[in-house]
């Protein structure tokens, strides 16, 4: 059986035989569905624009649908699979829409963050940050959908951010060690991205 690299397995959202994602350019090696993934998103997430709470899990699906709605039929729809990557299991798809929820309504209960102070910001959106990842709502794009929302949210808040003063590999670490309850490593890498307000 081949393995993705989420470790799901042969799934419906796979070419038989192969780890590479079903998509409209029927492009069958991962290395060239990948490069032409990057650019495609890179370009509808410049189109984007920002908007104002509130936001919830339909927020994500249509971020995500403008992302990747371009190379995947399933772009904006939550994943119906189970999936991993090494020993960190995601949310299994029937708690999916249920638990999304629970973390909207309480990042909307505390206003979307706004009034606070840097410092909280920083550990809140972290939180927040964390346990929606936990989810991991879509079969493939997570991270850049998540980014966008939470640049919207921390923007909402009045500051700015720089997403380009995170490591990937401490990105990567610091999403892994909040999965099991630590979020240390994830509030420091928006204590480095999260910069000065908008308006001091």
């Amino acid at each position: 059986m081949t393995l993705d690299k989420y470790g799901v397995g042969q799934d419906p959202y796979c070419y038989p035989g192969s780890g590479a994602l079903k998509n409209h350019f029927d492009l069958r090696d991962e290395q060239d569905l990948s490069e032409v993934e990057h650019y495609l998103s890179n370009i509808a997430a410049q189109k984007l624009e920002f908007y104002e709470p509130p936001y919830g899990l339909d927020t994500l699906k249509q971020i995500h649908y403008r992302l990747f709605s371009d190379i995947y039929y399933w772009a904006g729809k939550i994943r119906t699979v189970k999936i991993s990557k090494g020993t960190t299991q995601f949310c299994v798809p029937h708690r999916i829409e249920p638990e999304a929820d629970k973390e909207f309504k309480k990042m909307a209960a505390q206003n979307w963050f706004q009034g606070h102070t840097r410092d909280m910001l920083v550990t809140e959106v972290a939180a927040s940050y964390g346990t929606l990842n936990s989810i991991h709502p879509f079969r493939e794009g997570n991270g850049r959908t998540q980014r966008i929302l939470f640049e919207w949210i921390i923007i909402n808040a009045g500051y700015g951010i720089n997403w380009w003063k995170v490591d990937r590999d401490a990105w990567i670490q610091a999403n892994i060690h909040s999965i099991y309850g630590d979020d240390t490593q994830l509030i420091q890498v928006f204590d480095n991205c999260i910069g000065l307000p908008i308006f001091p």
